[in-house]
């Protein structure tokens, strides 16, 4: 694989000195630029988006193109690529969101779900990776992903997404011994899923713990932060002569920083409801931490968005740790030239943090 020619995310994960905060966003590849709009056309849907390597790759590289202040590159797929592989039939309703043909919700349903192996079932996103990665030629690194256990089980229990989560929620308290069961075959799929991605060149990876914040103090523990303990403690962490860090990013999840850094990850990702000189003092020198600007600050004009860098550089104070990026994805109607104004800002006023 080619050098590395920009190593500063890697280096600020692992609390390296860097010349200045990286900088990427979550949902970088996504609907705000027309070039993804064309391409998306072109591939038909989304899910043909998503399963063609090539495609994956074009719009991988995409925000790349437009920003070469970028510092990383995500891997363009979809977090529910595991329950599809599972056989539950993922499809996607016009304004709807994701929905599945096939529900999970009795213990004989978990007890027939196959663990997908990542190359033969999920062999479409390990060729994605590796052609990424050649395609990237060694210009920034490349981040895997999946959905946490938790997250994944949401949307396997409800059939689709949910304001509420009440079905999963209510087989978790009335039947927490099947929705355990399902959490465990979930956190091997991941695991397995995730190392196959590293084994294809990703250079980190990130859990996306998007429902994990919906549970109360002692169900997030049992149901969501166990399962990726579990996950954190099967990864493959050194590949490729590197390090390869580990992100966990709960939304809503500021309360349970302390916990979350204990589970051995590298970094955590703080959605935008958490003060980021604060998580910083909690956490000390555990973990770096990543985020964490409200997306639709993003609507604001450049100046306003400019000043709220500032403020979130000055949060965060002098030294390494920090990777800037959005509290949580990008969102469809921003203007490409406001997240062109937050990406170049990060970079222009980071530097006095790291002399």
């Amino acid at each position: 694989m080619s050098e590395l020619k920009n190593d500063r995310f890697l280096r600020a994960l692992l609390k390296q000195p860097v010349d200045f905060t990286p900088v990427w966003m979550m949902r970088q590849a996504g609907r705000y630029l027309p070039e993804y709009r064309a391409s998306r056309a072109k591939a038909g849907d989304f899910m043909s988006l998503c399963m063609n390597p090539e495609f994956a790759c074009e719009v991988t590289m995409q925000p790349l193109d437009r920003y070469p202040s970028l510092d990383a590159a995500i891997l363009f797929s979809d977090i529910l690529t595991i329950p599809d592989a599972m056989g539950l039939g993922l499809y996607f309703e016009t304004g709807e969101g994701p929905r599945f043909k096939k529900t999970v919700r009795t213990a004989a349903e978990v007890e027939a779900l196959p663990i997908p192996d990542a190359e033969k079932d999920l062999g479409y996103v390990m060729d994605a990776v590796s052609t990424i990665r050649k395609e990237l030629n060694g210009r920034v690194p490349l981040i895997g992903f999946s959905g946490s256990p938790w997250t994944l089980a949401t949307y396997m229990v409800e059939g689709g997404s949910s304001k509420d989560h009440r079905l999963a929620k209510a087989l978790a308290f009335n039947e927490p011994h099947t929705m355990h069961a399902l959490l465990d075959k979930l956190a091997q799929s991941v695991t397995t899923y995730l190392n196959g991605q590293i084994k294809a060149g990703a250079q980190a990876v990130q859990i996306f713990d998007t429902w994990g914040g919906a549970l109360s103090h002692n169900a997030y523990k049992e149901f969501s932060l166990n399962y990726m303990q579990k996950i954190v403690n099967g990864l493959i962490r050194e590949n490729e002569g590197r390090e390869v860090p580990v992100i966990l990013f709960t939304k809503n999840g500021g309360q349970w920083l302390e916990t979350m850094a204990d589970t051995g990850a590298t970094a955590l990702g703080l959605d935008w409801t958490t003060d980021i000189g604060n998580a910083r003092q909690r956490v000390g020198d555990k973990v770096a931490l990543q985020g964490n600007m409200d997306p639709t600050m993003l609507y604001a004009s450049p100046d306003r968005i400019r000043e709220e860098v500032k403020t979130i550089l000055a949060g965060f104070g002098n030294g390494s740790g920090h990777i800037f990026n959005l509290g949580h994805g990008i969102t469809p109607e921003v203007d490409p030239e406001h997240a062109r104004a937050f990406i170049e800002s990060v970079h222009e006023l980071s530097a006095p943090y790291h002399k």
